[in-house]
């Protein structure tokens, strides 16, 4: 179920879903205004898995704790080398951004889970007790071709131990 960006964390639990994925889009993450990090925050309130990419990921991040700036330079196009910190491997992403997470003032419970090899940005965070992360590129652009599709495995196995739970 796909809902607009304006609908408020109670209307989208009502609907009982097994997770929620934050979705990609352009722009300033922090001139969403409140009401996308009151809704987020509601759905972190709630438990249930949640996956950000892009945009999603930075409001996810802001919702956590974090902060986002402006990149001097945006990441534009395919064949951007990420690092998975935890798995130890590189994936080729697509990317299309000119905001990232901060590293400054890092909430505790948020865990750097990728970065950029360009220039060492963020490139994902998770969250260290819920069943939360988020990444910056594009795993739906199946670059690489297929290096960054675990992460839809990873949110899936997530949802299912959710509803196991």
């Amino acid at each position: 179920t796909v809902v607009p960006a304006a609908t408020s964390a109670a209307d989208i639990l009502a609907y009982k879903p097994d997770g929620i994925f934050l979705s990609n889009g352009p722009g300033d993450p922090a001139a969403t205004g409140a009401y996308a990090l009151s809704t987020i925050r509601g759905l972190i309130d709630s438990g249930l898995p949640i996956f950000g990419i892009c945009l999603g990921h930075q409001l996810l991040a802001l919702a956590m704790g974090a902060k986002t700036e402006k990149m001097h330079q945006g990441h534009r196009g395919a064949n951007h080398p990420v690092k998975d910190l935890k798995r130890g491997h590189v994936m080729i992403t697509s990317q299309n951004h000119g905001f990232v997470a901060s590293k400054d003032g890092l909430p505790d419970e948020v865990e750097i889970t990728h970065v950029s090899l360009f220039d060492q940005t963020i490139q994902g965070l998770a969250h260290k007790t819920k069943p939360i992360f988020c990444v910056q590129g594009h795993p739906e652009a199946s670059p690489g071709p297929h290096d960054s599709l675990y992460l839809f495995d990873q949110f899936t196995t997530m949802m299912r131990n959710h509803a196991k739970a």
